[in-house]
């Protein structure tokens, strides 16, 4: 028969290690969020986690390297919720795309929080060929999704059309988070959305002849 448990005693559960890891990472990226780079440390990251040192070395090899892996998670993060908006959009082009783009100002994407978080990893661009190497993949890689989601929408714009209204869109979608996430007494998020609808529509129902935008 096997033992019953004494009544008081706790048990104990040995988290997975995935779990832990992420415990990691979740506890980095509120760390930059709340610190910035200068101040994510070792002791800062360890003692948010709630675990030792020796177990951030044990799946990172330091900081910089749990960095990247932060700034990975985010990224995937976000894009997670993109594309789930795109999905509970349904099959018609025009109202994935208009997900898509709406996406950016809504929870989880629409937060202060995220804002600094990314501060601290763009803080970084510059300096380290990790970050710039994620931070390029991570853009080029929304930016092709919204080309792709344009020409779904608008199947006589042409690649080169799509590309450069991907990176207007973009820009224009960042300006406006960037604001909101800073200071949301200059527009509301309601402004915000209606003017990226119009640019969207505007985008997409531009008369092309296939002599321009080639």
């Amino acid at each position: 028969m096997a033992e019953r448990p004494h009544k008081g005693r706790a048990r104990f559960v040995r988290e997975a290690p995935d779990v832990r890891r992420q415990a990691l990472i979740d506890a980095t990226a509120r760390c930059l969020a709340e610190k910035g780079v200068g101040a994510t440390s070792v002791r800062a990251i360890c003692a948010r986690a709630g675990v030792s040192a020796g177990l951030l070395t044990h799946y990172f090899d330091g900081v910089d390297a749990l960095i990247l892996a932060t700034y990975r998670d985010v990224g995937e993060k976000v894009a997670a919720a993109m594309e789930q908006a795109v999905a509970d959009a349904g099959p018609d082009p025009h109202d994935r795309l208009w997900a898509y783009l709406r996406a950016n100002f809504m929870p989880p994407v629409l937060d202060p929080n995220l804002l600094a978080t990314w501060i601290s990893f763009w803080s970084l661009v510059k300096t380290s060929p990790e970050i710039a190497a994620t931070h390029a993949e991570t853009y080029g890689g929304s930016r092709e999704r919204l080309e792709v989601l344009l020409r779904e929408a608008a199947p006589q714009m042409p690649r080169p059309a799509a590309r450069v209204a991907a990176i207007a869109l973009t820009a224009m979608v960042d300006g406006l988070w960037l604001e909101l996430c800073l200071d949301s007494s200059t527009f509301s998020t309601e402004e915000a959305l209606a003017m990226v609808h119009e640019a969207m529509t505007y985008i997409v129902n531009k008369p092309r002849d296939g002599s321009i935008d080639q």
